[in-house]
């Protein structure tokens, strides 16, 4: 890649910069506070490093008839050597954090061999006469309007990677040298990086990642995270305003940037790492044990995961199974429902890797301008066509996932998840269908084996009004804390705008944990949280007081849970949750929480 200054867009101040003009730099000498949306925990301390990447000027927007040929094997040429440098990242990934995310560029190499494509852009310069960069930001821009357009963050954030092979192609047109280099040891802060520019960069030990773009869910933000190197994302336009040689803090676990920071600040957070990896240490001893609190009732600890790849690492975390698979990522080969037979195949191979234990597949929670396009433009696809309402609306979707399911289980450790569920009516249907496939293919089958289990996601405020009646009727109930508190505040938690408005320890939040978690185990239900809250460590003895008992977090996060459930007692935990729910402010439940952790 080829990088030079240029301009960079601007955004909103963030509340920690209330003072700042667009005029006033880090360098100004004054200790500064920006915020953005920590997307890999940790804490780095040192220098920046300005990542800008250059737009190309190309010569002309039209092609003289003799030279059109030159320019589809310009084009040509452009796609192998896009070819060679994602193999090459390939590799690199592969050896630094496993096959998993190299499966990231794996995915861009298929796109680039892919013939439609080729066979589209050769044929749009032969006969309309427009040079090959043009085509490919328009053939590529038809792609990127149905991802950036999407109502699901991830599929936003998924843009990237589009934007990247885009990019790298129109880059080799002009044969610019691919940039992967940084000096050692520093902060690199960029307008925006892929997730190729994340893993070349790291080789250089780089201490810390910063964007004004991207989303915690985003894969440079995955990728950060496996690389345990702490980033901030979701800048807005506070990186031009941070200079190379500028000394920085990045706090990744809570999403901060503080430029000039003072000595006793800088004091602070160097006694935040060390006391961050004494914790790490401990927490690695507690991974493998199984999870008691301190007067011996036990908490079970399971992981939400992608992809399978991922299943590799769950027993180096100390994983108890899987409590949420998202299936929404079979799709992402192509914009088509994957088929019944793939999806059994993936199914069943996961659920051979993990038995004994546990596998929880949530069914596609898909939206409606995401994947399934309607014919027509919703003003608001959020409170619109998505999740369970399309799954019931396509039934060839809903039957052959269910059909995948049913036949993948034949070692009896596969439960399946409904998503954003709202009525009884919904969860009746669901119910049925899986009835009638069941009985159909176990009439087939001479090899008798177990239906899976029906759970229900807690995630949208009409289910926590109806929880008493969905926790008599389903097997188990997993609480979404992300959606719930999204949709109970009316707060979009990825807009930077509101974003500081999205509270999980609002007194209607914690309400309403308490009624869900209480009203299942009255009603003899299983109850599991697999939202960010259940890896917070002051959520956690409020959740346990409540009464959960299952947690289902990012496998990473496991050995911390484990650390602290042991420091706490059922009774503690419980008069802790009794006096927060009197509470009716955000600070003094927050307060309250912390006092309670020092504590311990």
């Amino acid at each position: 890649m080829h990088y030079s200054k240029t301009p960079k867009s601007t955004g909103k101040l963030s509340p920690e910069s209330a003072g700042d003009t667009e005029n006033d730099h880090a360098a100004s000498g004054k200790e500064r506070r920006y915020r953005g949306i920590g997307a890999s925990k940790g804490f780095a301390i040192g220098e920046v490093y300005e990542f800008v990447k250059e737009t190309i000027d190309h010569e002309t927007d039209e092609l003289c008839p003799e030279n059109v040929e030159e320019e589809v094997e310009r084009f040509l040429t452009a796609l192998h050597r896009s070819e060679k440098e994602l193999k090459k990242i390939e590799r690199v990934t592969t050896r630094k954090i496993g096959r998993l995310y190299s499966d990231i560029f794996q995915a861009q190499i298929l796109l680039l061999k892919d013939p439609f494509l080729i066979k589209t852009i050769s044929r749009r310069i032969r006969t309309e006469l427009k040079p090959a960069h043009l085509v490919i930001e328009q053939e590529f821009g038809k792609y990127l309007e149905n991802f950036i357009n999407s109502d699901d963050i991830s599929f936003r954030e998924r843009a990237t990677d589009l934007h990247d092979i885009r990019d790298r192609i129109v880059r080799n047109l002009n044969i610019n040298k691919l940039h992967s280099w940084v000096p050692e040891g520093k902060i690199v802060v960029s307008h925006h990086l892929s997730p190729a520019d994340i893993i070349l960069l790291s080789r250089s030990n780089v201490k810390g990642f910063a964007t004004d773009t991207g989303g915690k869910t985003s894969h440079i933000s995955l990728i950060c995270k496996s690389l345990n190197i702490p980033m901030v994302v979701g800048l807005g336009n506070r990186s031009q305003k941070l200079l190379s040689g500028n000394h920085i803090i990045l706090d990744g676990s809570n999403g901060l940037i503080i430029t000039d920071p003072k000595d006793e600040t800088v004091e602070e957070y160097q006694k935040k790492k060390e006391s961050e990896t004494r914790r790490e240490a401990d927490d690695s001893l507690h991974a493998h044990q199984l999870a008691f609190t301190r007067c011996g009732v036990r908490i079970s600890a399971y992981s939400n995961i992608d992809f399978k790849e991922e299943l590799d690492n769950l027993e180096t975390t100390g994983s108890e199974g899987v409590g949420l698979f998202r299936t929404e990522n079979l799709f992402l080969d192509d914009l088509k429902p994957p088929k019944e037979s793939f999806q059994q195949e993936y199914y069943l191979e996961m659920a051979e890797m993990l038995h004994p234990k546990p596998l929880v597949i949530r069914l596609f929670d898909i939206g409606g301008d995401k994947l399934i396009y309607s014919p027509v433009k919703e003003p608001n696809p959020n409170l619109g066509w998505r999740g369970i309402r399309i799954l019931i609306d396509v039934p060839e979707i809903l039957n052959a996932q269910l059909l995948a399911i049913i036949r993948a289980n034949v070692h009896g450790n596969i439960d399946l998840l409904m998503p954003m569920i709202s009525s009884i009516e919904e969860i009746e249907y669901i119910k049925g269908l899986l009835e009638k496939h069941y009985k159909r293919i176990r009439g087939e089958s001479s090899e008798p084996f177990d239906k899976p289990g029906l759970g229900a996601m807690i995630e949208i405020p009409a289910a926590v009004e109806l929880i008493d009646e969905i926790t008599r009727i389903v097997d188990f109930v997993s609480i979404g804390t992300n959606d719930l508190t999204q949709y109970t505040l009316a707060v979009d938690r990825n807009n930077l705008i509101v974003q500081d408005l999205f509270e999980k320890f609002h007194p209607a939040i914690i309400r309403q944990l308490h009624r869900i978690i209480s009203t299942a185990q009255k009603n003899h239900c299983r109850v599991s949280l697999c939202g960010d809250m259940g890896s917070d460590p002051l959520a956690i003895p409020f959740l346990i007081g409540c009464g959960l008992r299952e947690f289902s977090i990012v496998s990473s996060e496991i050995p911390a849970l484990k650390t602290a459930v042991n420091r706490y007692s059922i009774d503690e935990c419980e008069a802790l949750a009794a006096e927060c729910l009197m509470m009716h402010k955000v600070e003094a439940i927050k307060t309250r929480l912390e006092e309670f952790v020092q504590a311990h």
